[in-house]
């Protein structure tokens, strides 16, 4: 428990879940309401402080500060385009508002500091609108010592949980902008932070969600709300019986946080909430590490993908969130097995690029005692490794292999858009967030995205879809009010984040929207609470 000073339990906004939702939560308490937050875990951030911390905020001031022409009109003609659902037309309004207002706000208070541009490609290049230039913008990087004793309150990263990764004395991304967030809430003065703390129920008296139950160090206690309650819990990726039941896919593979089981989600449906999405996910291919478990895996620069058929199937350096969606309804589809696929790749690419730890040293030897990593001198060995037709595999690579010779894949196009063409320069490194590395060049192949397979040993790592998190939940208004059936709001009650249905429906338009919803609509909930644009 920290700053609280209400022996009563009563605030005027509550806040579920401490990770986009604490930005919600610093909006409300620099306006002077009492505000707490409630954490189930005994870490604050969530799967944000996973992340990279992207917001994708067209029209916003870090662009205009980088020099980059962003029209909001041209932005909102791309959503429009690739989100192609007019329902959904006043959240994209309200959210492409939104996202300018909110970083204004933001970098008023020291803590924010200065958003940066980051030159991240749209995802939808052929769509109207889009720019290569991309509209995403991230918090600069924080030096753990500004944060005192409250860096041991923000959820270390996925790299340090799972492998033990010192980040060092600065931490950047979801870290960063958690630790902001954190340290602006609590110095408002109007702040509670209650780690170890899980909702249960939603409290409701005559219509009116009032407040919240929970369980808090092992008792249950109950919070009133006198102004409203905003779930920002993150989705239900790591319920097992939600996922097989909306999804086919059971959430063991989820790069989401290890808390999020949807609670916040069953709470809102119990009070008569509708949903909406609840057989999406913001998926990505999962590079499945010695654990067992897949780490997210984007900007695949060498090999290719292959399904149990032995073929290939999809262009491998595809945005994370296409290339995801496309295993899975492959996999579903057309009978032929997509999950597990199977990553080829030869020596001349190993020592290139590596894979999940750096090029030019050989793989631990956990990677190929544990069949992470499989090698063979003869690509008729790989295939009888991974179960797949040699015959078929030979053809795939000789077809392949032939492309890397005009840079031109024939097939799927890798390397003609942005996306594809920044990673012919960097290398995406899983190991450290932080840091991408240049990529070599390896001369005589104009695409250095299409290097011919041909050089033995030859290696398959196993890709499976995971995701960062699920992206249907509770739906909401452009207000982030939730809403029953019929349409109604349930006065008292908001949703962001992975809590609430995506604004984005179906697609993912650029880096930053899942992260830059969740702020967005969380700031817009808080100034429907205060009765407008205050």
């Amino acid at each position: 428990m920290t700053n609280d000073t209400n022996s009563d339990g009563s605030y005027d906004v509550i806040v579920v879940g401490s990770g986009g939702g604490l930005v919600g939560a610093y909006v409300a308490a620099s306006r002077g309401l009492r505000t707490l937050v409630i954490e189930k875990t005994g870490a604050v951030g969530g799967t944000v402080a996973y992340s990279g911390a992207g917001l994708w905020f067209p029209g916003s001031a870090p662009l205009a500060r980088a020099g980059i022409e962003d029209d909001v009109e041209d932005a909102r003609t791309y959503l429009r385009g690739v989100v192609a659902d007019s329902s959904r037309e006043k959240h994209q309004d309200a959210y492409l508002d939104a996202g300018r207002r909110l970083i204004d706000e933001l970098e008023q208070n020291p803590w924010f500091q200065s958003f940066m541009h980051g030159p991240v490609p749209e995802y939808y290049a052929d769509s109207p609108g889009s720019t290569p230039a991309g509209r995403t913008v991230f918090p600069p990087p924080l030096p753990v010592d500004e944060l005192g004793e409250r860096f041991d309150l923000v959820r270390r990263s996925l790299p340090t949980e799972r492998w033990g990764f010192d980040e060092g004395p600065v931490v950047s991304g979801g870290r960063a902008l958690i630790g902001r967030a954190l340290a602006a809430f609590l110095e408002t003065g109007n702040g509670t932070l209650r780690i170890n703390t899980a909702l249960q129920d939603l409290v409701v008296e005559e219509g009116r969600v009032v407040g919240v139950d929970a369980v808090s160090e092992g008792e249950r206690v109950r919070f009133r709300a006198e102004r409203g309650v905003l779930l920002a819990a993150g989705g239900f990726e790591r319920d097992r019986e939600l996922r097989e039941r909306h999804q086919r896919l059971s959430g063991e593979w989820s790069n989401g946080a290890p808390a999020n089981t949807g609670d916040a989600l069953k709470a809102g449906i119990a009070v008569g909430a509708d949903t909406d999405l609840l057989d999406e996910a913001w998926f990505v291919p999962g590079l499945v590490r010695p654990d067992g478990l897949p780490v997210f895996h984007t900007g695949t620069r060498g090999g290719i993908w292959v399904n149990g058929a032995g073929e290939r199937f999809v262009n491998e350096t595809r945005p994370y969130d296409q290339a995801g969606h496309e295993i899975v309804r492959l996999h579903v589809g057309t009978g032929v097995r997509h999950i597990p696929c199977h990553w080829v790749f030869d020596q001349r690419q190993f020592d290139r690029d590596g894979i999940g730890f750096p090029p030019a040293e050989p793989p631990p030897a956990e990677w190929l005692e544990s069949g992470a990593l499989k090698k063979a001198d003869t690509l008729e060995e790989l295939a009888r490794l991974i179960d797949v037709p040699f015959d078929a595999l030979d053809r795939t690579v000789k077809e392949f292999n032939s492309y890397a010779h005009t840079g031109v894949d024939e097939r799927f196009h890798r390397g003609e858009t942005p996306w594809d063409e920044m990673f012919q320069h960097i290398v995406p490194f899983p190991a450290d967030p932080r840091q991408n590395f240049e990529a070599t060049v390896v001369s005589g192949f104009p695409n250095q995205l299409l290097l011919p397979i041909d050089t033995a040993p030859y290696y398959a790592a196993t890709i499976v879809p995971s995701d960062i998190g699920t992206k249907g939940g509770l739906k909401t208004d452009e207000h982030a009010r939730v809403l029953r059936p019929d349409g109604r709001p349930i006065a008292g009650l908001y949703a962001t984040g992975n809590t609430a249905a995506a604004m984005s429906g179906r697609v993912y338009p650029g880096a930053g929207t899942p992260i830059g919803s969740s702020l967005a609509f969380g700031y817009l909930a808080v100034l429907d609470i205060v009765g407008g644009s205050a």
